[in-house]
């Protein structure tokens, strides 16, 4: 047992999840509930799929324990709520996984317990659309007999410096006492320290604006390296020439997808117009920044034909199909959209990535993986994602792949400057 009375329960064992769960679980008696059962079995041999937690690490969380059965949380009093929140085919929230996680502890939910949220939503879905459910399920009265908070997560997938414990956590809670309690909590493992927020509201729109933001400047950027383009000016050097400047923002031109930044200000705009605002740069700039992929494609195209290579007939290879460089997540990735606007032309499209089971690529999007690139075979090839094993292998290996001639398109500025034939 542990040294302390509280018992958490983490519901969700993702990428946010699952490192909440072994920090806790190395002070705390806590169990990890995922409804995915080969998830439980692999994490009970250390094995973690998303690769955010090593199994050294796991092994020094020795109060923590997994479980899929619901009947083996019920003597939690703290459930943080860690599943994830996408868009559905129209690109309005779902709210799926949350409603069923809040079913879920609103059916185990006692007299004293917290319940706090970490999913990423817009403002006032905590005790607008959880709350309700739990109260519903459980019986139970909001603030007199259970209480809520809110602390989004700030998980960055597969960044090995930025991690759980070095980022500072928003907190917030519903009653001024729950609020000190819950920040009372993370204050034990957040070593970055944690700032407290006024309100749930207010912490529910502090999360889903960090990545609005980031959307928005990676729009206007995308925006300037299309008119560079045309421009035939480097827009990387336009950029180091600008960032000479002490407040210049480094954001570089891309394909912006994952479960964060392509997702989250749908929320907001959702939001926004349900209470009568139609917001115009948040969608202007996914607008933008989810045409990019065709644009990638045209821009191959374009670029191939004007070396006499016969699109009809040609292969191209994409290099990289997740979301991210160096993780496996494929969730909302925008390398699809280069691979199936390639496809609209007519181009043959291999797709390699070492960072990807080919049975994930083939269940998501019902691509075959190559699992070895042909030498010489391809009149095409584009960097997509900036895996350290594509840095490694350098110009001299990357067109080994492409036929004579073939175009190299860098879209993550992998190579220098003058070892690629395109870039954004």
């Amino acid at each position: 047992m542990s040294k302390t009375a509280d018992r958490i329960c983490v519901i969700g064992l993702g990428y946010v999840g699952l490192p909440l769960a072994v920090e806790f679980g190395k002070q705390r008696d806590v169990v990890g509930f995922d409804i995915n059962q080969t998830r439980i079995d692999q994490l009970r041999t250390g094995y973690d799929l998303t690769r955010e937690i090593e199994p050294g690490e796991m092994a020094q969380a020795e109060f923590l324990s997994f479980t899929s059965d619901a009947a083996e949380i019920a003597d939690s009093n703290i459930y943080i709520v860690t599943v994830p929140t996408p868009i559905d085919a129209t690109r309005r929230p779902d709210l799926g996984p949350l409603k069923h996680a809040s079913q879920l502890v609103g059916g185990v939910l006692a007299p004293g317990d917290i319940v706090i949220y970490e999913s990423t939503v817009y403002p006032g879905a905590t005790e607008e659309d959880c709350v309700p459910i739990l109260e519903a399920q459980s019986g139970l009265g909001f603030n007199r007999d259970f209480h809520v908070g809110y602390s989004p997560e700030r998980i960055n997938p597969g960044d090995k410096t930025h991690r759980l414990t070095t980022i500072v956590k928003v907190t917030s809670g519903s009653t001024p006492e729950t609020a000190d309690r819950v920040d009372a909590l993370y204050c034990e493992i957040i070593t970055a320290g944690t700032y407290r927020a006024e309100s749930i509201r207010v912490a529910e729109a502090a999360k889903v604006i960090e990545n609005s933001q980031r959307d928005i400047n990676i729009a206007l950027i995308n925006e300037l390296a299309k008119i560079f383009n045309k421009l035939d000016i480097d827009t990387e050097a336009v950029l180091r020439a600008a960032g000479s400047k002490w407040n210049f923002l480094p954001f570089r031109p891309g394909l912006v997808g994952g479960h964060c930044i392509g997702v989250d200000p749908y929320y907001l705009t959702h939001k926004a117009e349900q209470v009568g605002y139609h917001p115009e740069i948040l969608l202007a700039g996914r607008r933008l920044n989810d045409g990019m992929g065709d644009y990638v494609a045209q821009q191959m195209i374009k670029a191939m034909l004007k070396r006499r290579i016969q699109v009809a007939d040609a292969r191209v290879l994409v290099l990289g199909l997740t979301f991210k460089e160096n993780c496996p997540d494929l969730r909302n990735t925008r390398v699809i959209d280069v691979v199936r606007g390639l496809e609209e032309f007519g181009v043959a499209v291999d797709v390699f990535d070492p960072n990807v089971a080919i049975g994930d690529a083939k269940a998501e999007f019902g691509l075959h993986l190559v699992q070895e690139p042909g030498q010489g075979t391809y009149g095409g090839i584009i960097l997509a994602v900036a895996h350290d094993e594509f840095r490694a292998m350098g110009e001299e290996q990357i067109r080994a792949l492409g036929c004579t001639g073939a175009v190299v398109y860098d879209l993550k500025y992998v190579l220098a400057p003058e070892q690629s034939d395109l870039r954004l």
